[in-house]
């Protein structure tokens, strides 16, 4: 499918380091993930034996091969071809076989099938500006069924905008000092500078008029995480009418 020229290539924005296959091969080391916890979430919100998940911007696939044994079907979506590599490299050695990896992005993956059950993602978000987060969000409550859950994490910033010096130096004061051990100063800094995360109230907008109700909000210590639980309305809400149309 061709896909139009004004649409944003998420293959330019993806963070070249995740592209690289050295890098990928020590990217769950330095992050440091344990998917137990979303795991357990979604199961307590009826993941099961029926379910459909999607994963988008899966990574190598940690949380997704972790919630594969609970699932019918799972699809693990990212735009790096090393990325996926490694996930469908990490699902033939365990043995799972109801994975599918996809390359593509929020705003070119086309869902086929049941509509997801569940929608999940974990810090790829903030690889879109704020214009194709809202973008991406409307297209997740559509590949969701009605009263389907959408799983959230990422870099969202919860502090005032007046006090961001405060708490962007605070946290690159905790960085990792090795880049084997985590996230350096630099990296994150890059982080900052570069990539697009946003304000929580920013990000809440965008859920809300997507037709994602949010049913519960975690925000890190630091304020520069949080993790959100959403539930597919069973319709998103009508834009207002109003203003003149410019040609």
């Amino acid at each position: 499918m061709k896909l139009p020229g004004w649409l944003l290539d998420e293959f330019a924005h993806a963070g070249a380091e995740h592209l690289d296959q050295m890098y990928v091969a020590g990217y769950e080391h330095k992050a440091g993930y344990d998917p137990g916890p979303d795991v357990a979430r979604l199961r307590e919100l009826g993941l099961d034996q029926d379910s459909t998940l999607v994963d988008l911007g899966a990574g190598t696939g940690v949380f997704a091969l972790a919630a594969a044994p609970f699932c019918r079907r799972v699809v693990a979506v990212d735009v790096s071809a090393a990325m996926i590599a490694a996930l469908d490299a990490q699902a033939k050695q365990q043995g799972i076989t109801n994975l599918e990896g996809v390359r593509s992005g929020f705003l070119s993956y086309v869902h086929h099938g049941a509509p997801a059950d569940f929608v999940y993602s974990r810090h790829a978000l903030h690889h879109l500006p704020d214009f194709w987060k809202a973008v991406a969000l409307s297209r997740i409550a559509t590949m969701l069924r009605h009263g389907g859950v959408f799983r959230l994490r990422d870099l969202v910033y919860s502090f005032d905008p007046r006090e961001a010096d405060r708490a962007l130096e605070a946290w690159l004061a905790r960085a990792a000092r090795r880049p084997e051990d985590g996230w350096t100063r630099t990296e994150l800094e890059t982080h900052v500078r570069e990539e697009h995360s946003t304000f929580t109230w920013l990000l809440e907008a965008m859920l809300e008029h997507a037709g994602l109700k949010v049913l519960d909000r975690e925000c890190s210590d630091s304020q520069i995480y949080a993790a959100y639980t959403c539930l597919r309305e069973s319709a998103p809400p009508r834009a207002a009418d109003g203003g003149a149309e410019v040609a």
